[in-house]
């Protein structure tokens, strides 16, 4: 590859010819004509076996997202966190490793922030130093600068899978048994009602989008989620996403919202890619109302502890019920619990599977079925 000398000086010639160009906004694709250019001024020769890299590399530099660019082009990397200029660290098959990229500036990493979040109309600076975002591609961007963070502007970005993991990938990574996924498939079809429950980064998006493989074909499922992830086969599938307020705080629309828009949408089925809090009561609410078979997500360490993590994100929908209701309605509307965890190696695996059996008592009967 070019030396780094070489590299300064023709991207000091190219920058100079690019803001010639449409009075100082320059173009994407003016790029290779700006490098060939500079390459003559500058008397630089470039086998042609390296000069489409060094096209990339300069376009990476200028437009896109420099060093990280590499980085997010590799299918293994499903995760890309800047903590700073002290180093940049990945998620990669399920392991985090430290790479050996690092900013100088933390003027550099504004510059790529600004460049994720400014063509969806988001901005970050003083006023907002906090940015939740979801790029084009189904990428989610997170970025919080000073003085929220200490240590300089930290960014991450969480990349997903370009097909989506089915039933089979699942089995054949190791994330549950063949006896298992069957198990999980038939409690779909017979429209039972799945809780995934796991800590971050455990695989439940993953296993929810592989269970909704399983609705049938001529099902009207509505999916809701915080940033659109889920990518279901069925083809009368309405995808909803929530919506962050606007600079001047107005036009949130939150997930309870959608919820409520969703039952007038004529679902059989309503997927939600993870209740954090009061909204757990309205889709309980609707898991009790006709729709059967919903799928859903929560954040714990158990399948016990994830009903009792619903039970207290109902609590916080606002309306005041007794807990002996909200308890029967977990109890009637949710059938089974899958718990997953992400092992040592990186692995995501089905640990626990737990139906909910129906008795007199206050608490929950969990019985384990795998």
């Amino acid at each position: 590859m070019t030396s780094e000398g070489v590299r300064v000086r023709l991207e000091r010639a190219i920058v100079a010819r690019l803001r010639e160009e449409e009075n100082g906004r320059p173009r994407r694709d003016q790029l290779p004509g700006a490098l060939r250019e500079a390459m003559s001024s500058e008397r630089v020769v470039v086998p042609s076996g390296e000069l489409r890299e060094l096209e990339r590399w300069f376009e990476d530099r200028l437009f896109g997202l420099a060093a990280l660019a590499p980085l997010l082009r590799d299918e293994r990397v499903s995760e890309v966190m800047v903590n700073g200029t002290r180093g940049v660290w990945v998620e990669r098959d399920g392991r985090l490793e430290e790479t050996g990229i690092r900013f100088a500036d933390p003027d550099e990493i504004l510059v790529l922030i600004e460049r994720l979040v400014a063509p969806l109309g988001r901005r970050i600076d003083l006023a907002t130093p906090l940015v939740d975002a979801r790029l084009p591609d189904g990428s989610r961007v997170h970025a919080v600068i000073p003085p929220i963070s200490l240590h300089g502007p930290v960014l991450t970005i969480r990349r997903f899978a370009s097909r989506p993991l089915t039933p089979e990938d699942l089995v054949r990574l190791g994330t549950c048994s063949r006896e298992t996924m069957d198990l999980l498939v038939a409690a779909v079809r017979q429209r039972r009602t799945i809780l995934v429950s796991g800590g971050t980064s455990s695989g439940k998006t993953t296993t929810l989008n592989a269970l909704g493989y399983a609705i049938g074909e001529r099902e009207r499922v509505v999916t809701i989620e915080d940033a659109a992830e889920l990518r279901l086969p069925q083809p009368n599938v309405v995808a909803l996403e929530t919506r962050a307020p606007s600079v001047e705080g107005t036009g949130a629309v939150d997930v309870r919202a959608l919820l409520r828009a969703a039952l007038r949408m004529r679902p059989d089925r309503i997927v939600v890619g993870e209740v954090r809090g009061g909204e757990a009561l309205d889709m309980l609410q609707a898991m009790n109302t006709g729709h059967r078979g919903s799928l859903t997500t929560a954040h714990a360490n158990g399948a016990y502890h994830a009903l009792l993590r619903v039970e207290t994100m109902a609590l916080m929908g606002g309306v005041d019920l007794p807990l002996a209701a909200i308890r029967e309605q977990i109890r009637r509307g949710v059938d089974l619990v899958v718990h997953q965890e992400r092992g040592e190696d990186g692995r995501r695996r089905i640990v626990e599977i737990a139906e909910l059996v129906v008795g007199d008592g206050d608490g929950y009967a969990l019985r384990s079925v795998a």
